[in-house]
């Protein structure tokens, strides 16, 4: 295909699937930046790989599968990234035995929290509360519990090991109950 007619072809791609790819992308990233550059992304890997779509599938399945692998590209270039914060936030919640320390320890939520993710004020403050995690623990969060994916999948994508993983929700979780307390059941 000469360049005016892929050209052509690609521009009515982007006019046809770019909102939809942009909705799926802030979908798994929750991150409108990111979102923006994996489409775009996905549309530089279609225009140079367009000799290899075999027209065997909707070009927004293709499209679709372009997308999905910058998405896990970018969950893994996260993934093997240091989180630097992760100690300080994490050393004052035990003492040198393993214990909570006083001032940390969990408190006792109450009875009333069995239906607490119908309520729309609690659901905005554990967002919130989630999007405070570093992103590689946000995104193992999300993906363990909201996507309700199992472990070995995770893992895989991830390009991370079983025992990374658990450390990654254990930290987080931990990080989220102390968010929680302080944002929804103090106030």
């Amino acid at each position: 295909m000469d360049s005016s007619n892929l050209t052509s072809v690609i521009k009515h791609w982007v006019e046809l699937y770019s909102d939809s790819m942009y909705s799926w992308a802030f979908y798994k990233t929750s991150n409108k930046e990111v979102s923006e550059d994996l489409v775009q992304d996905t549309f530089m890997v279609a225009v140079q790989t367009f000799d290899t779509f075999k027209r065997k599938s909707d070009p927004k399945t293709w499209l679709f599968a372009i997308l999905n692998h910058k998405i896990y590209d970018h969950y893994r270039k996260n993934f093997r990234s240091p989180i630097l914060i992760e100690n300080a936030s994490l050393q004052n919640l035990f003492d040198s035995n393993g214990s909570w320390t006083p001032e940390e320890k969990p408190q006792l939520w109450g009875d009333d929290t069995e239906h607490l993710l119908d309520d729309t004020e609690f659901q905005k403050t554990l967002k919130l509360c989630i999007g405070r995690l570093p992103e590689n623990w946000s995104m193992a969060i999300h993906f363990k519990y909201l996507d309700e994916r199992n472990s070995e999948q995770i893992c895989q994508e991830l390009g991370i090991a079983t025992t990374n993983l658990w450390q990654i929700l254990h930290r987080a979780k931990l990080q989220l109950r102390k968010c929680l307390e302080l944002n929804w059941f103090k106030k």
